[in-house]
């Protein structure tokens, strides 16, 4: 049985992208009193926004619950990037999903599971983070999601 985060991804033959390019004035990560702050993740295609819009008008939630996966995923890209290994991370503290929603849409902790199972699956109970989960009006890029992570790290 696989033991460590990374041996877990490669079982479920999940690979992480490249680690991801600020498009502004901010760090992708920040390190200070042993934590990492991982900056929002939107999930990209090259210079382009994967499935642009709002959740439940133009993206389905199913969509959007699977965004909010590959999020993660470009996060814990990050994360190994400036760590050196997924095996620095103690444990993830806090995560922040943001969701761009239609008006009437009131399932945005739906969307948000996609983002916390994937880092149960690859954490274990070291993933089960404190949650804040927000409908928005909008996001950069027109994304329909929006990750962001804490980490306890070296």
């Amino acid at each position: 049985m696989p033991t460590t985060p990374s041996d877990r991804l490669r079982a479920r033959g999940i690979g992480l992208p490249p680690p991801p390019t600020p498009k502004g004035s901010y760090a992708p990560v920040v390190r200070a009193a042993g934590l990492a702050w991982v900056s929002g993740q939107i999930v990209v295609d090259g210079a382009n926004v994967v499935s642009p819009g709002t959740v439940d008008r133009e993206v389905p939630s199913d969509v959007a619950r699977d965004l909010c996966r590959r999020a993660v995923l470009q996060a814990l890209s990050a994360l190994q990037h400036e760590l050196g290994s997924l095996e620095a991370v103690r444990r993830i503290v806090r995560v922040g999903v943001f969701v761009a929603v239609s008006p009437g849409f009131h399932r945005e902790h739906e969307v948000a599971n996609g983002a916390t199972d994937l880092l149960l699956e690859v954490f274990g109970e070291d993933g089960r983070a404190s949650r804040t989960t927000v409908g928005v009006a909008g996001l950069p890029l027109n994304a329909p999601v929006e990750v962001e992570l804490l980490v306890e790290a070296p």
